[in-house]
């Protein structure tokens, strides 16, 4: 018999500090940076964000999302074999994210460990833990996508500082006699990584090089488009579908453009792309799966529809994941 695995629950959580892009304007304008709601949203199609209070971490945020994804699969902590989180923004150097969101859960014993691919992360983590359930290591999975980008951002400047947002998504796979994850199509290219980066480290109890985020706004929406259409091509072609039979695309919610330019290359109307980034800002590796929780919450996406999955994310990193829900 095959094993397959499938899409049992989703959660997600966004930190309570909600600010519009008036809110942030203001903020900025304190400190000598000036920018406007017409500015953000024609640029990006951002209003709001959510940022995470002081002493709150990926694993928080992780841990909040995890326990509603459990609750709708209808899985205990304690069931787990399997704990992935995608984060950039770890509490701290180690242990894991995954690990504090293990202990905050009850959970003991099973594997737990993070998975750092940037924005791509939460498509990388899905394609791990596919992987091991359908080799029979594990049998109920959880997998987290979990930021607190407003720690690393450069508030003095305005073309990244407005883009970013905290949050958490996550999702419980399971095995299963019938297919669920259809295909995944995961790639990197590391001579790129500059275009997106946070070029710092600790080292010898000092911060060496910058900590705060740097990105070339136009090279990556240039790769991005290009990249996105390939790798949903791929997991179609693997699945033996073609773009018709998608549903509902669900990207990563970086920049509305980036966004409209995927669906118009897979011909697929607007309305069929979950689309949150309006409200959420960009959450990176939570981004995803934020966006599926939405869309599962409200009744638009239902079950047996075809979802399409797609991120890329600094490194250069970028990857699809095709699912039956």
């Amino acid at each position: 018999m095959n094993i397959y695995t499938r899409i049992a629950g989703t959660g997600s959580f966004l930190p309570p500090r909600r600010l519009t892009n008036a809110d942030l304007a203001a903020e900025l304008a304190s400190q000598g940076v000036e920018t406007s709601d017409a500015w953000i949203v024609e640029r990006t199609g951002i209003r709001a964000r959510h940022f995470a209070d002081a002493g709150v971490g990926s694993s928080d945020l992780g841990t909040e999302a995890a326990r509603r994804a459990l609750e709708m699969a209808g899985v205990s902590a304690d069931e787990l074999d399997l704990i992935i989180v995608a984060t950039s923004t770890p509490d701290m150097v180690f242990p894991s994210v995954a690990t504090m969101v293990q202990n905050k859960l009850g959970a003991a014993g099973c594997p737990a460990f993070d998975v750092q691919a940037v924005c791509s992360g939460f498509i990388y983590a899905v394609t791990v833990a596919d992987a091991m359930i359908r080799a029979g290591s594990a049998s109920k999975a959880l997998v987290i996508g979990a930021e607190v980008f407003s720690r690393i951002l450069d508030f003095k400047d305005r073309t990244t500082c407005v883009l970013f947002g905290d949050g958490a998504g996550a999702v419980v796979l399971e095995a299963s006699e019938q297919p669920g994850i259809l295909a995944s199509d995961i790639h990197a290219d590391g001579k790129h990584r500059d275009i997106l980066s946070v070029p710092g480290h600790v080292s010898g109890g000092n911060v060496l090089g910058d900590p705060v985020l740097k990105m070339d706004g136009q090279a990556v929406f240039k790769l991005a488009v290009g990249v996105l259409e390939e790798t949903a091509r791929a997991s179609l072609t693997k699945a033996a579908l073609q773009d018709s039979d998608i549903d509902w695309l669900i990207p990563h919610q970086a920049n509305i453009r980036i966004m409209q330019s995927t669906a118009k290359k897979l011909k697929m109307p607007l309305e069929k792309v979950v689309v949150t980034v309006d409200q959420h800002g960009n959450t990176s590796a939570a981004s995803i799966p934020l966006a599926l929780d939405v869309a599962v919450r409200d009744g638009r996406i239902q079950r047996g529809q075809n979802l399409m999955l797609e991120g890329v994310g600094g490194g250069f990193t970028w990857g699809s994941v095709l699912v039956k829900f």
